[in-house]
């Protein structure tokens, strides 16, 4: 099964249904990482579900982001979405390992630990909207439901899955189904029967050939509407000019003392490891070059300019 996002509606559109297979998506990420299983599929939840929770960013350059900062040894994790296809995570400590649960199953919620969970939506305002609620379990699935009921006070079905071993994630996706203003009882108790008889997500992404047939077929009895549907892969944003502004951050003396000391600086970027190499003289130029943008604007060359470079949180 490909990569995708479909939305749809069920029980005559009272009801939200959105789905995602993320199987490549997820494989990638824990291949960049170089990710342990249990670090893949936190991390692989985590990006899964931010899929899903930017499916409603709008604008054209909206964007989300989630971190799941616990205290286990996974350290924190972030992953960012945005309306023009960006999507991309980053795992603290993507070695991390503890032994399986007794029911066989990877400890994600023991690699997570405790702590929070931050959602920030940058939809064009003057401020990101920032929300926030504690982690109840560290599994993922159970947090993003928990944070949707106290933070947006949008009550959510959350199911998310990442069927991982040491050789690479075999099937990973998600679910969200979120009833609407004005649904009724009836299709909620519909809609809770059919989510409560379903059968793992990572299995149902295997055994199906598109997610529309996974969807359709599972949901059947709830008359499933299909809105929209697009592909998905991992994709990250960085760039040697984006790394040039978060060198030049730095300011300029310590610019020049690290110019005076080394022949070349080696930046790499946290989503994709990407690097970037800027020898001493690129480092000098760069320097002139913002030193004589800021005599055209008027502005003083030794402002103390902070720079987020790569780092999205």
């Amino acid at each position: 099964m490909k990569d995708e996002l479909i939305r749809t509606l069920i029980c005559g559109g009272q009801i939200s249904l959105m789905a995602a297979s993320t199987t490549a998506l997820c494989d990638k990420v824990r291949r960049i990482h170089d990710c342990s299983p249990v670090a893949a599929a936190a991390l692989g939840r985590c990006l899964t579900a931010s899929v899903l929770m930017g499916a409603s960013l709008k604008g054209k350059r909206d964007k989300l982001s989630l971190i799941v900062d616990g205290s286990g040894p996974a350290g924190k994790i972030i992953c960012t979405v945005t309306t023009d296809g960006i999507i991309k995570g980053y795992i603290q400590n993507p070695a991390a390992e503890l032994p399986p649960r007794a029911d066989g199953k990877l400890d994600v919620g023991g690699i997570v630990g405790s702590g929070k969970l931050t959602v920030v939506r940058d939809e064009g305002q003057p401020e990101p909207y920032v929300g926030m609620s504690k982690l109840v379990s560290g599994e993922i699935a159970e947090d993003i439901a928990a944070y949707y009921a106290v933070s947006e006070q949008k009550p959510t079905a959350v199911i998310l899955g990442v069927l991982c071993t040491s050789s690479g994630v075999s099937a990973a996706g998600g679910l969200f189904v979120t009833p609407l203003p004005g649904c009724d009882e009836e299709a909620l108790c519909r809609a809770e029967k059919v989510l409560g008889e379903l059968e793992g997500i990572s299995t149902l992404i295997k055994r199906y050939d598109t997610l529309e047939a996974l969807v359709e077929d599972k949901f059947a009895s709830l008359s499933v509407q299909v809105l929209d549907k697009k592909d998905i892969e991992y994709k990250c944003d960085c760039s040697r000019e984006r790394m040039e502004r978060a060198l030049l951050s730095l300011g300029r003396n310590e610019l020049e003392s690290i110019a005076s000391q080394q022949d070349t600086v080696e930046m790499s970027c946290q989503f994709c490891n990407s690097r970037y190499v800027f020898d001493s003289g690129e480092i000098l130029e760069a320097i002139k070059s913002t030193d004589a943008d800021h005599k055209e604007s008027g502005e003083s060359t030794n402002r103390n300019t902070v720079c987020s470079g790569e780092n999205d949180e």
